[in-house]
C-alpha cells in the first residue's frame, strides 16, 4: 500500500534543506495564521450535504456532480494546481490505489481551480485517468468552504519558486482552496473528511478505501 504520509514527509525535509530561514519562517507563519482563521471548522464536514454544481473538466466537458453520485459513491479530491509539488505526490498515490477505489464500487473525482488546460497537464503529468474538475474562480470550493487568498507576502515567494498562481488558475486573483478530501454517499451526505489548512499533509489512501469500506457496511 502507497505510504503517501512518507513522500510528503521526505519532500517537505528536502524543501527544509534548501530553502533560506527566512523564506520557511514566513511560509510557516502563513500555515499558522491560516489555521488560526478557523477555516478546518467552517468547511463542510462530516455529516454535511454535498452541493450539487456543474463544471468542465480537463477535457472541456461539462460534469454535473449528481451524476457521479447517482452511479455511486464518490471521492472528491480538491487540490491547489499541478504546480503544487505534494498536490502532484497526492495524485501519484491516489493513481495507485484507483483500483481498489473502483473494486468499491466508487469513483476518484478531482477538483482544482486551474484551467481544463492546467488540469490535463496534471492529468498527464501523474498518468491518472480520472475527471478532473476546473473550478474557475473557486466558485464551488467557496461553497465548500475551503477558499483563502493567498498572503501578501507569500506571492514573491511563490513567484521565485516559478509558480503563477494566477496564470494557472486564469484570473488574476491569489484565491485557492485548502486541500481537503470528502467521500460521500450516493446521497450527497459526507461520510468522511479531511480538511488541512497545512497542504504539507493529505490523506493517507489507505483511510480513502476504509472509509469506502464503512459505506459499504
Amino acid at each position: 500500500m502507497v505510504k503517501l504520509r512518507q513522500a510528503l514527509a521526505a519532500h517537505k525535509t528536502e524543501v527544509k534543506n534548501k530553502a533560506p530561514k527566512d523564506v520557511l519562517a514566513v511560509m510557516e507563519k502563513a500555515t499558522i495564521n491560516l489555521r488560526a482563521s478557523g477555516i478546518e471548522s467552517k468547511a463542510l464536514l462530516t455529516g454535511d450535504k454535498i452541493p450539487n454544481f456543474t463544471l468542465p473538466n480537463q477535457h472541456g466537458v461539462a460534469r454535473r456532480f449528481n451524476d457521479y453520485l447517482a452511479r455511486g459513491p464518490v471521492v472528491l479530491n480538491i487540490y491547489r494546481g499541478g504546480w503544487c509539488p505534494y498536490c502532484n505526490l497526492e495524485m501519484r498515490a491516489l493513481h495507485q490505489v484507483l483500483p481498489e477505489i473502483k473494486k468499491r464500487g466508487a469513483q476518484l473525482v478531482a477538483m482544482s481551480p486551474e484551467t481544463p488546460e492546467k488540469a490535463e497537464q496534471t492529468s498527464k503529468r501523474n498518468e491518472i485517468d480520472i475527471d478532473i474538475l476546473s473550478d474557475s474562480g473557486n466558485r464551488v470550493s467557496a461553497q465548500l468552504g475551503l477558499v483563502f487568498e493567498l498572503p501578501e507576502e507569500l506571492r514573491p515567494i511563490y513567484e521565485k519558486f516559478g509558480i503563477d498562481i494566477p496564470g494557472y488558475n486564469g484570473d488574476r486573483t491569489f484565491k485557492l482552496p485548502v486541500p481537503a478530501t470528502y467521500i460521500i454517499s450516493r446521497d450527497g451526505i459526507i461520510r468522511h473528511h479531511f480538511v488541512n489548512a497545512d497542504y504539507t499533509d493529505r490523506l493517507e489512501p489507505a483511510e480513502i478505501l476504509a472509509a469506502l469500506d464503512a459505506i459499504r457496511e
